[in-house]
Parts: structure tokens; sequence; C-alpha cells
């Protein structure tokens, strides 16, 4: 039997992934784009506007709220480099006390706040985040541009966090050695891989190293 399919948009199982992030990586793109098969339309661009919620303690586990709605990824391993996530939880706002209980607040590995009513806004929930001497809500917006090379999801974007633009380009797949092809195909070796939640932390001073580039 082959390998599974990469499909952009559909979920898989739990995905490797390389991403950096820096100033220029304008010979990767076009390397990128160059090399992509084709991809549905839907992905030739796209725009959101996100939240994403650090943690002092916590690096394992990545919350972001976009449209409304949070979403957790918990690492799952790093295998020649490359790093695993795997969906924790999916909310919807308002949420729920049991559910920031239960599962958000857990998952930020932080002393629990005070809950006093049974379900909370959006509005209402990044107040607590904000008055938490551990937790800061970062606003990200991205513009991603989607690419298939070598059988991987691949992306390059410019990104907004908290308004410092910085450039991102990634590759994904369940396959490693897919991924690591595309790596040297884009010409991207020697770079760092880093997720949006080390990025982000070096941004706003919590983490004191330097992006790839």
């Amino acid at each position: 039997m082959g390998k599974p399919e990469m499909k952009i948009g559909e979920i898989s199982k739990p995905r490797f992934e390389f991403r950096t992030f820096g100033q220029n990586f304008d010979e990767a793109s076009k390397l990128m784009a160059r090399l992509s098969g084709p991809v549905p339309k839907k992905v030739w661009e796209r725009e959101s506007d996100e939240i994403y919620i650090l943690s002092k303690t916590n690096d394992i586990n990545n919350t972001k709220i976009r449209d409304g709605k949070m979403d957790i990824k918990t690492y799952v391993q790093t295998v020649d480099g490359l790093e695993q996530w795997n969906p924790l939880m999916k909310g919807e706002f308002p949420i729920s006390k049991e559910v920031l209980q239960n599962d958000v607040f857990p998952a930020f590995q932080v002393e629990m706040p005070v809950l006093t009513q049974d379900t909370y806004t959006l509005e209402e929930f990044l107040k607590m985040i904000d008055d938490h001497a551990d937790l800061q809500g970062v606003k990200v917006h991205k513009q991603r541009f989607g690419y298939m090379v070598n059988d991987t999801i691949c992306e390059t974007g410019n990104v907004l966090i908290n308004g410092a633009k910085v450039v991102t380009i990634n590759s994904e797949s369940t396959e490693l050695e897919d991924i690591k092809k595309t790596i040297t195909d884009c010409k991207l070796e020697g770079n760092e891989n880093l997720n949006y939640l080390q990025v982000i932390k070096r941004i706003i001073g919590w983490i004191n190293k330097p992006l790839a580039n």
C-alpha cells in the first residue's frame, strides 16, 4: 500500500512540519512557486486575523482564536528536527466554565483564575487573559499563499505579529522524507525550524533569540 496522498484543507493524521520565519525568503519562495503542482483556488491566497494566547510556562500547547473559534494543538514529538503536532480541542464562544476549567487553562499550565460565570464571551475571556500575569493575547494577521511541492502542503506568508512584519515559509506532511526533499529543493537548509509559539515569544521579548534571518 502506498503512502496517503496529502490534500490541502483536509484533516489527515498528525503531520510533521518544517517552518521558519525571518525577513526574507525570496529565493526559496520563487523555487516553491515554480516547483508547485496545481492547488485549489481557495488556497492561492488567504488572509486571516487571529489571536494567539501565549503562556510563560507552556511551549507544548498552541492556542489560537480565529473567526470566534478556539483551536488548541499539542506538541507530540520531534523526529529529524521536524515537529509533529496534534489537535487537542476546538471550542466556540461563548465558552462554558467547564471547558475553561477542564481543557483551556490546563493547556496553558498556569494558575486557574476564579471563574464566577457559567459562560464567557470572547471579550470576557480575552480580559481574563490580559489580567493574568503569565498569559498574553497577541494579534496576528496572516497573508498566506498555498503550494504543493513533493506531495507536501506548503505556503509562504506575510505575517504581522502585533504589527511587527515577518515572513514565513513552510512544508508539512505525514511523510518525513517528502519534507526533507522539499527543504533541499527550495534551498531552505540551515534555516532554524520555528513554530508560531517560539516566534511570537521572540518578537514580544519573552525569548531572547533572533529569527532565522
